[in-house]
């Protein structure tokens, strides 16, 4: 009998696992129409993902957690602006990376947006609500910092 409590247990805890795995978009107009569709901002993640330091260290920290799961299925859509050196990447997806680090005037990594996008014109058009990078103190820290940027939306 304790056999079968330890083996319902664990698929539920797999499953519980399972359920907070994130998608992360890509592709910035398939993550605009999520957003917009769902009424969420998007949190645009650039990142050096091969070669930066404290963007490994904040997916460890931050982006990892079942904390940031929770928080980010509820409030964001999730965007990744990759910029590798030793990972290969298709040339429509490193222009459309280059023209958004471009657009948001990014001068360092890791650097998060948090962004609201319409199409205009056949190109998209951004409002930017915030911005924020590494932050110490784990996920709650981070979040905290994330949470006061969204209020301002």
């Amino acid at each position: 009998m304790k056999k079968t409590y330890l083996i319902i247990a664990f698929v539920l805890g797999s499953l519980a696992v399972q359920s907070q795995e994130l998608v992360w978009q890509t592709d910035i107009k398939k993550a605009m129409e999520i957003s917009n569709k769902t009424q969420k901002p998007m949190l645009l993640f650039f990142t050096g993902s091969d070669w930066c330091g404290w963007c490994i260290r904040l997916q460890k920290e931050v982006l990892k957690t079942p904390e940031f799961a929770v928080w980010a299925k509820k409030n964001v859509v999730l965007v990744e602006l990759d910029f590798p050196r030793r990972t290969p990447q298709s040339d429509e997806l490193r222009n459309q990376n280059a023209g958004l680090q471009q657009a948001f005037g990014i001068q360092g990594y890791p650097t998060v947006w948090f962004a609201t996008a319409k199409m205009k014109e056949g190109r998209p058009s951004f409002t930017g609500i915030g911005s924020t990078g590494y932050v110490a103190g784990g996920p709650s820290a981070w979040l905290g910092v994330a949470d006061g940027i969204l209020k301002n939306k």
